[in-house]
């Protein structure tokens, strides 16, 4: 059995949260506020000191610098590797799980690996390779944990049609809608988990969720 700790759209407030033990830490984006190197740096040695054998980390839309200085940003993650392992549109095996990750989410305002619904962002999610145990994307899927403080339901759908052809799929983590965060639910065998830490005024107020697999 993996013991794996979700924690998401921390935006900063990396400090301010007690992490559990467990063998792999996921971290579905937003880890920053603004999307600096400065931001990123604090981040990464927050992440890097955690006692957890595997960390995954994928970008949010607040993470500017990932989209706009990949060379900077992808300097910082070769000096903590391998203990962070950085997916974009990228996967991993860890202790017998097969792990996807991406950052991409539907269009919302001028913020980073923004793209629009329909062709575009159904080309990122055509990569996820059938075969996965484990999805993380910075969005969640329609329909599920996506409501927002309006009552919009802004989950992507294209993310709930590439789900739906995953064949052994056992766990989807994500975060960047903050008002369903720290829960979990299982639907037709797969645990989904909204693992936003901060809340809708940037509170980190919502714990992190553990999934054993």
């Amino acid at each position: 059995m993996t013991r794996i700790v979700c924690i998401s759209d921390t935006h900063g407030r990396h400090d301010q949260v007690v992490v559990p033990d467990g063998d792999i830490l996921i971290h579905a984006g937003d880890c920053t506020r603004f999307g600096t190197l400065t931001d990123l740096i604090d981040f990464l040695k927050w992440l890097a000191a955690l006692p957890h054998r595997h960390k995954i980390l994928v970008a949010g839309n607040h993470d500017l610098i990932f989209e706009r200085n990949p060379p900077g940003a992808e300097a910082l993650l070769r000096a903590h590797a391998p203990l962070i392992h950085y997916l974009n549109d990228t996967g991993v095996e860890i202790e017998g799980l097969k792990i996807w990750g991406s950052p991409v989410q539907p269009a919302y305002y001028d913020w980073a690996f923004n793209r629009q619904r329909g062709p575009e962002i159904r080309a990122h999610r055509n990569l996820i390779p059938r075969d996965i145990d484990v999805l993380v994307t910075h969005g969640p899927p329609a329909g599920i944990q996506d409501l927002t403080v309006s009552g919009e339901r802004a989950g992507c759908a294209d993310l709930a049609e590439a789900i739906a052809k995953l064949t052994r799929l056992r766990l989807s983590v994500f975060g960047h809608l903050h008002l369903e965060g720290g829960r979990s639910q299982k639907v037709a065998g797969v645990t989904y988990v909204n693992a936003a830490i901060c809340d809708e005024d940037y509170r980190a107020v919502h714990l992190p969720v553990i999934v054993d697999l």
